[in-house]
């Protein structure tokens, strides 16, 4: 009967351990499913601005488009610089050399500064364009990423959503626990959908 007793409690020690493992499990696996969701609705939330300025293949496109045209522009600036500082040396050459009279140095001056006036107006014409390229570029990037954002908390509801860029202390985030960081999601977000717009773009 004694017998019996411990077999019948060996049994009953060895399925509550059993239990306990499986119970062990299933918390696991369940807290690393909400790990893959994410932080839970309401709490604050904060991604890393400077990775998805540098991740966001949107970002990256309209970057190196502004880029060609930016390096396209400054090389005509440079080109016309260049023919004008030549026009000047050759100009300057011949007055010292005494090959020039000085009614015809009179008017050939006159036009150098004519030449000089107008490239200055038309580099500084060509330097507000860049800035306008740049400034529209951010605009169009911030755009993207403000109406995502709008689109991504009207599923998620978390209580808000910071933005932090590197440093010592990033701002406004100075510390945090790593599991409220989106930075992931969001740029699996954004570029999904950025694939979708090309995709309707080329049709």
């Amino acid at each position: 009967m004694k017998r019996i007793a411990l077999i019948l409690s060996a049994a009953l020690f060895v399925l509550a351990a059993v239990s306990c493992k499986n119970a062990k499990t299933a918390e696991s696996a369940a807290d690393g499913e909400a790990a893959k969701e994410g932080p839970a609705a309401g709490a604050i939330v904060y991604f890393n601005l400077d990775r998805v300025l540098e991740e966001y293949d949107m970002a990256n496109d309209l970057r190196s488009a502004v880029e060609t045209k930016v390096n396209s522009i400054q090389q005509e600036i440079n080109r016309r610089g260049t023919k004008l500082e030549k026009d000047v040396k050759a100009f300057q050459d011949k007055i010292d050399k005494g090959l020039l009279t000085r009614s015809v140095a009179e008017v050939q001056g006159q036009k150098l500064q004519q030449q000089q006036n107008s490239f200055q107006q038309y580099a500084a014409q060509k330097q507000q364009e860049m800035a306008e390229e740049q400034q529209v570029m951010l605009n169009q990037i911030g755009d993207a990423i403000k109406t995502f954002l709008d689109e991504f908390n009207a599923e998620k509801q978390y209580a808000m959503i910071l933005s932090t860029q590197g440093g010592v202390l990033p701002a406004p985030v100075a510390a945090a626990d790593s599991e409220l960081d989106i930075t992931d999601a969001i740029l699996e977000g954004l570029n999904a959908a950025y694939v979708k717009t090309k995709a309707k773009e080329t049709k």
